[in-house]
């Protein structure tokens, strides 16, 4: 990526609900294990994507997927479930955006559905020559999206002391 985009425009705002993704796949054997379990690599697969979506939903330009900082397998996914995964950006930086995702599984025969898996990841927003673009402000509506927006920011300054230590450890 080369330098950011310098913008004195207005920043727009959008609503969660505008970012809002939803994707369902049926699970084939390509997708699964010997056991006939869902590959962890597949799942992120459709993570990043659903994730990716609402990203593009919110900023509206080209986005890439800076890091996918937490997920939780919670239970398996098998051959013939219907995997759906539902995204929202949770909450935007200047040219990052935060977006969490959360996915279930449906078994159509038992007419049941079960959590398994949730994850956040930091996409970033770029131009036509991969320079980063300032973002939308997101605004929060509901106390859920409000939650989920400050905890976004608790989780961006982890990452940031991360990355502080990480290279203070590097230059040792």
């Amino acid at each position: 990526m080369t330098s950011e985009v310098i913008t004195s425009e207005p920043r727009l705002v959008r609503s969660v609900q505008e970012t809002q993704s939803e994707m369902t796949e049926l699970i084939l054997p390509n997708d699964t294990n010997v056991l006939g379990n869902l590959l962890g690599g597949r799942l992120m697969h459709f993570i990043d994507l659903v994730g990716a979506m609402a990203a593009y939903r919110h900023s509206r330009s080209n986005v890439v997927t800076a890091s996918m900082d937490h997920i939780d397998f919670i239970s398996p996914v098998h051959v013939g479930d219907l995997l759906i995964l539902k995204s929202s950006t949770n909450r935007a930086f200047r040219t990052s955006m935060e977006v969490g995702v959360k996915v279930w599984v449906e078994n159509a025969v038992k007419g049941t559905v079960r959590h398994v898996a949730s994850a956040y990841l930091t996409f970033v927003a770029l131009d036509r020559v991969g320079r980063r673009i300032v973002v939308p402000e997101l605004k929060p509506a509901t106390s859920e999206e409000m939650r989920r927006f400050q905890d976004a920011g608790r989780r961006r300054e982890i990452r940031e002391q991360e990355q502080k230590r990480r290279r203070s450890n590097q230059s040792e």
